[in-house]
């Protein structure tokens, strides 16, 4: 490059850039912040909120879920109960060891009565009281 080449491009003018509009850059900025921030709140309100509308259905069902459960171990536990009752019995000669069992089915809705060949005759549904 020679001098008055260097000098040559030196006075050529650029064109002047365009300057952006400063305060419609920011007005621009600020509805797009305040859309995308609308936005986020809307699906995160709606987020919690489904969420939200969960909780009593979760509670009933747990509530009901532990009385069930309760009632269940109360079962076994009294079918456990008139099982070592009628082993005792037996161990003690008891002529009819089995009653022990036979009233706590019957209380439990598990032993349907006496059939019509003097049987107890069991249901076929087993769990919980009914």
């Amino acid at each position: 490059m020679t001098a008055a080449t260097a000098g040559a491009d030196a006075q050529v003018p650029h064109p002047p850039l365009a300057r952006p509009d400063l305060q419609q850059a920011r007005h621009r900025n600020h509805r797009a912040r305040h859309t995308v921030t609308g936005l986020s709140r809307a699906t995160l309100w709606q987020q919690i909120e489904l969420s939200l509308s969960d909780v009593p259905a979760l509670i009933s069902e747990i509530t009901h879920l532990s009385s069930e459960v309760r009632a269940v171990r109360l079962d076994r536990a009294n079918l456990a109960a008139a099982a070592r009752a009628a082993f005792a019995a037996s161990l003690d000669g008891d002529p009819d060891p089995l009653s022990y069992l036979r009233d706590e089915l019957a209380a439990q809705g598990l032993l349907a009565g006496r059939g019509a060949s003097g049987d107890y005759q069991m249901r076929p549904h087993f769990g919980g009281r009914r």
